[in-house]
Order: structure tokens, then C-alpha cells, then sequence
């Protein structure tokens, strides 16, 4: 399964296209981060840490994800 990564300061948001279920929720939370008309479609520079820990972890199908870099 093919991922791409966004880094950002200490962390890094991992996302998974084919676990991508499409729901919105990531662009309805965040949309300062996620723009899926542009490329990259991920800024993660755009939100704080706490931000985008606490949106990734609400994406249903898991194909967002993070780790500390």
C-alpha cells in the first residue's frame, strides 16, 4: 500500500490513499490544512501539533495517521 508523508516541525502526517474513504472530515476540521483541489493537498504547516493529532485521529477509515519526527 502506497502512503506519502507531509512534514511539518516534529511531526510528520502520513497519508494512505487506497484507505481514503472520502468522508470530509479532515477538510471540514481543518480546511486551512487540507485542500484537495491544490498540490501539495496537505499543508500541515497551516494548523498546530495539537491540531492535527487531534483531527488525524478522528479519520474513519485510518488513512491519515502521524508520528513524531
Amino acid at each position: 500500500m502506497s502512503q506519502r508523508e507531509y512534514k511539518t516541525g516534529k511531526l510528520t502526517v502520513v497519508w494512505k490513499p487506497e484507505k481514503c474513504a472520502h468522508a470530509g472530515i479532515c477538510v471540514k476540521m481543518l480546511p486551512q490544512v487540507y485542500k484537495p483541489k491544490e498540490k501539495p493537498w496537505i499543508n500541515p504547516e497551516n494548523a498546530s501539533m495539537e491540531e492535527l493529532k487531534t483531527q488525524i485521529d478522528q479519520c474513519p477509515s485510518g488513512a491519515l495517521s502521524y508520528r513524531d519526527t
